[in-house]
């Protein structure tokens, strides 16, 4: 397990968890209470705002995870992400690396760094940080956490939580803040679920037929 020093989502009781989830059935959100308390909480004061967001995915946690934890492709899956670039190579990648990312037109936005928080290939949390860059969300902290679920009948799917904090920008409300957030963060976690979904069809239709 990998985490950064000084992160902002720990457990605390001055701190408060970032929205209730939405769209969880009883069970999850059961089995997902230590993660969001562990994960998923922020100290959030006047000036800045946080969410918590969910995203169904079915298959299993280790096809979304190999999707999500590649830090030097944001662009699998997030939507707004034009290109890329670490200065290391991928399996060198750490807490503490930066990625420089180009921003497709059209949004308030055109580069943006953001350096590794956490990568925790045990327990599958992902974070980071934005550093610098030209855009509006400043001192983004995000944190991702994956957690697989059985059904009676043996069906596997996941759960993603993906929770952030950020600063309101001078001129806008914590609303119009979260919007914007909420809608880029929402579009990347369907496209996340739809990528690992399509890997773990396409494994499946490779494998070799059983005899």
């Amino acid at each position: 397990m990998e985490g950064g020093g000084g992160e902002e989502s720990l457990r605390s009781e001055e701190m408060e968890i970032a929205g209730a989830p939405a769209n969880l059935m009883e069970e999850e959100y059961e089995q997902l209470k230590p993660t969001i308390e562990a994960h998923h909480q922020y100290r959030v004061g006047p000036g800045r705002c946080s969410s918590l967001l969910t995203q169904r995915v079915r298959s299993p946690a280790s096809a979304v995870w190999a999707v999500l934890r590649r830090f030097d492709r944001p662009q699998v899956y997030k939507h707004f992400v034009r290109s890329c670039s670490v200065a290391v190579e991928a399996d060198e990648i750490t807490v503490g690396c930066l990625r420089e990312v180009s921003v497709i037109s059209g949004l308030p936005a055109s580069t943006s760094t953001e350096r590794l928080d956490i990568l925790d290939d045990d327990n599958l949390v992902f974070g980071f940080s934005i550093v610098g860059g030209e855009h509006r969300l400043r001192n983004y902290r995000s944190v991702t956490t994956v957690t697989e679920f059985r059904g009676d009948a043996g069906e596997i799917w996941s759960v993603v939580l993906e929770s952030y904090a950020v600063d309101v920008p001078d001129g806008n409300t914590e609303e119009d803040t979260r919007l914007f957030a909420d809608t880029v963060v929402r579009l990347n976690l369907q496209k996340l679920a739809s990528v690992a979904e399509t890997a773990v069809v396409a494994a499946a239709e490779a494998a070799p037929a059983e005899k």
